[in-house]
């Protein structure tokens, strides 16, 4: 939402809205833009005139008074996905789709595309570095990079005419039924490219290479890039290292490496993908990118909010806080920290998100651990789609405890702050992971460390 808003006022538009009094990323972009937030959610925010009213999927009607005084006084209307599926249909789109990576994918994509001189919009799911800590980049009129999300089938609102799909598993299990549900999504959303349309999809990821293999079969017209560790064609990535903090590799079609200052394997792969997405889009266009510029871009890109973001550094102790929460990420995520900072030791604070999700991925998530060596488990963080299950963060934390050697747990982030902050040493890496509020975890250990040290 907090992008709509942006990308709507760039457009010429006079945005306000209104909010849950949680503080949040997204407050500081807003506030940047001069756009008031009314807080919290009641129908005498509603001003007396309104063109047009956008409102977040997770809201509607029954659950939302500003939606029901909108439906009572006629004021048109529609969703995030509905809007971003507007927009998208007015310009040429690339989008990217998948259960992991999209974030960042997309936003590599924007910072290769201004490298490179590709003159379109991004509209990203988080706040980045490149984009001066913004959820929007606008570099010209010639088409449009968005992140997409596959939750209760919202992309079929996108109309792309090129698709990255950068990983297809089970997840968001509270709509769909398991991974042939999922799949089937992910196969519909790419039906919608238009007749030698363009799907881009990681060779390394077997939902996504599974996608690539119906749609050979369903629409042959479409031209299917692959790429990943085990691509054939240019966007296969070989040498694979870790130099000084930076991840080098090289794609088969480039002449210069890729050099990534963002952990992990899983980087790499969402910096190949933004590669093929500009490099395909710009020649579709008849724009002839410099490849090594492109490149540039990847090198410069300083991460997004909540991805593997750096908090700081205070007392000889990083600080960083990332959004995973499936278990695939979890572990690719603290995997990369390993290799990246072998000699740290790795504090991990975790809050899982939605108790569906917890639920249906439950020993997925105990087991998803592995390279942490202290862990924080805290009780599970609802969402407004849901309020209750079957399963607490205590059961969590038990069953993690039988598999890994060290683990605590609080029900609250607030509760843990007294006994992190006196654990923590010279050396460490504590990183806050998940889709909850325990991001304010990293932040405030990282103040106090800060205030001592000033």
């Amino acid at each position: 939402m907090c992008a709509l808003a942006e990308y709507c006022r760039h457009a010429g538009a006079n945005v306000e809205g209104s909010d849950v009094q949680e503080v949040f990323y997204t407050d500081e972009i807003l506030k940047s833009l001069e756009i008031p937030v009314h807080t919290p959610f009641k129908s005498g925010n509603l001003p007396s005139h309104i063109d047009y009213l956008f409102y977040s999927a997770a809201y509607d009607a029954d659950n939302n008074p500003e939606l029901a005084e909108a439906a009572r006084r006629g004021i048109p209307g529609m969703s995030y996905p509905q809007a971003l599926g507007m927009i998208s249909r007015g310009q040429p789109t690339g989008a990217v789709a998948g259960v992991h990576g999209k974030t960042t994918t997309t936003a590599l994509a924007g910072s290769m595309a201004q490298a490179a001189g590709l003159p379109v919009g991004v509209i990203v799911g988080s706040g980045v570095s490149n984009f001066n800590g913004r959820s929007c980049l606008f570099l010209g009129d010639k088409g449009l990079i968005a992140e997409t999300c596959e939750y209760r089938r919202h992309f079929l609102n996108i109309s792309p005419r090129w698709l990255i799909v950068t990983s297809i598993e089970p997840d968001h299990l509270d709509y769909f039924r398991d991974y042939g549900d999922i799949l089937d999504a992910f196969t519909e959303y790419a039906l919608k490219l238009p007749e030698n349309g363009t799907l881009i999809y990681c060779a390394d990821d077997a939902g996504a290479s599974e996608l690539a293999g119906k749609m050979r079969i369903l629409r042959a017209d479409l031209r299917l890039i692959p790429y990943g560790f085990s691509a054939d064609g240019e966007y296969g990535i070989q040498n694979y290292r870790v130099e000084g903090e930076r991840l080098v590799a090289e794609l088969a079609g480039f002449s210069e490496p890729l050099r990534l200052r963002i952990p992990g394997r899983h980087s790499v792969l969402n910096a190949a993908a933004a590669a093929a997405l500009v490099t395909v889009m710009g020649a579709d266009q008849g724009l002839s990118l410099d490849r090594q510029k492109l490149l540039s871009g990847c090198e410069e890109f300083r991460g997004s909010r909540r991805r593997s973001e750096i908090v700081g550094e205070a007392g000889g102790i990083l600080f960083m806080d990332d959004y995973a929460h499936h278990p695939t990420a979890i572990r690719t995520t603290l995997r990369g920290l390993r290799e990246f900072y072998p000699n740290r030791r790795l504090v991990v604070d975790f809050m899982s998100h939605t108790y569906s999700r917890t639920a249906a991925l439950f020993d997925g998530f105990a087991s998803a651990f592995g390279d942490a060596d202290e862990l924080v488990l805290h009780d599970i963080y609802a969402s407004a789609r849901e309020d209750s299950g079957g399963v607490s963060g205590e059961q969590l934390y038990r069953k993690t405890a039988e598999i890994h050697r060290s683990v605590r747990y609080y029900p609250e982030p607030a509760d843990s702050l007294e006994e992190l902050d006196s654990f923590l040493s010279p050396g460490d890496l504590f990183i806050s992971m998940g889709a909850g509020n325990n991001w304010l975890v990293s932040h405030e250990l990282y103040n106090r460390r800060k205030g001592r040290t000033a």
